[in-house]
């Protein structure tokens, strides 16, 4: 059984044409790609300067952070 045109690889690879799915698609692809990579990222840096905002708010109380790197279980 074959999914593609390619019954044999003995055969001059110039003349089978694409052996592959969503030929001419590869740059639009590659474009996509990019911009799912860079909005990741931004979306990331987001995420982790929110975290770090609510957490540079929540101990900001000298007590509070006293509490957390003795180990104390009573917080506020």
């Amino acid at each position: 059984m074959s999914t593609t045109i390619v019954e044999t690889w003995a055969v001059n690879m110039a003349d089978l044409g694409p052996i592959y799915p969503f030929v001419g698609t590869e740059f639009i692809l590659f474009i996509v790609g990019i911009v799912f990579w860079i909005g990741f990222h931004i979306t990331q840096l987001r995420t982790e300067n929110r975290l770090y905002d609510e957490e540079r708010v929540r101990y900001q109380d000298k007590e509070i952070l006293r509490k957390v790197l003795l180990g104390s279980d009573e917080e506020e």
